[in-house]
């Protein structure tokens, strides 16, 4: 990974992309966004349609590896809202959604759990919980853990054209092979 973007990306690419694909049983999900608490503040935020899933990424511990390069351990949390159904009793109208809810949220475990992508590895779910939406909906925080390669410190090397070398093409020496035996003289 050269920068953060690269993983946000490739998450909304498999989230938007690769699970209709995968599973076309679970409700598609219609927005990817960065996570910065949107679900709390929906009346100030710019509507966004539901089921959505918010990304979130957080540092947990880092290794250097040269060149300013690090492995990072990190935690990435999928925040995924729904629209808000009040009842889903048995027999109850909205409990067909809050179905394909429930089935949104396995879909993503089976997406990401135990995978590897071009820019992290050993994804592994860790945790998942109900977070408070403020009565807007259903939100569920699922959290998943993984090793992301930080190359985005790295000093970038261009190539440069260079003026004042000059090859030039001599023949090769030949190598001498010593054909005299080797004897070990014990003292």
């Amino acid at each position: 990974m050269e920068y953060w973007d690269d993983i946000y990306l490739e998450l909304a690419d498999k989230i938007t992309v690769e699970m209709p694909e995968k599973q076309p049983d679970i409700p598609v999900i219609e927005w990817v966004d960065l996570w910065h608490e949107q679900v709390g503040f929906l009346t100030d935020e710019l509507p966004f349609p539901s089921p959505a899933v918010f990304i979130s990424f957080i540092l947990l511990s880092a290794d250097d590896k040269g060149l300013k390069g690090q492995l990072c351990n990190t935690q990435v949390d999928l925040y995924l809202f729904y629209e808000t159904f009040s009842d889903t009793y048995q027999g109850s109208v909205n409990r067909a959604g809050a179905l394909k809810y429930l089935k949104a949220l396995t879909g993503m475990h089976k997406l990401l759990h135990g995978t590897s992508g071009l820019n992290y590895s050993e994804m592994r779910r860790v945790g998942m919980n109900r977070e408070d939406s403020g009565g807007a909906g259903n939100l569920y925080k699922i959290s998943f853990q993984c090793m992301i390669d930080d190359m985005s410190a790295t000093p970038d090397y261009n190539e440069e054209t260079v003026n004042d070398i000059n090859l030039t093409r001599d023949t090769v020496p030949v190598a001498v092979i010593d054909t005299e035996p080797f004897y070990r003289i014990d003292q």
